[in-house]
């Protein structure tokens, strides 16, 4: 099992917080778990914001951090500040 939580405005765009996935074994990288949410197509596209900020397990990292079944994941935006 996979927890993804969706945030700020990719919460707002899905109307969806959060989602338990099955574990899959071709799932290496966080990005992989992206790429098979886009291909859900519309509203998912969403998360192919080329400027996507992820989380695994409550850390900041990268697309590429590699993946184990029971871990959580976050999706959000870049966030700025002024």
């Amino acid at each position: 099992m996979l927890i993804v939580q969706f945030l700020a405005r990719y919460r707002e765009a899905l109307n969806c917080e959060s989602e338990q996935l099955a574990w899959q074994e071709t799932w290496q990288s966080i990005d992989d778990v992206r790429q098979f949410l886009i291909a859900r197509g519309e509203p998912w596209t969403v998360l192919s914001d080329p400027r996507i900020m992820c989380a695994r397990n409550q850390d900041v990292c990268s697309l590429q951090e590699p993946l184990q079944a029971g871990d959580e994941l976050a999706f959000f935006p870049m966030v700025t500040g002024g």
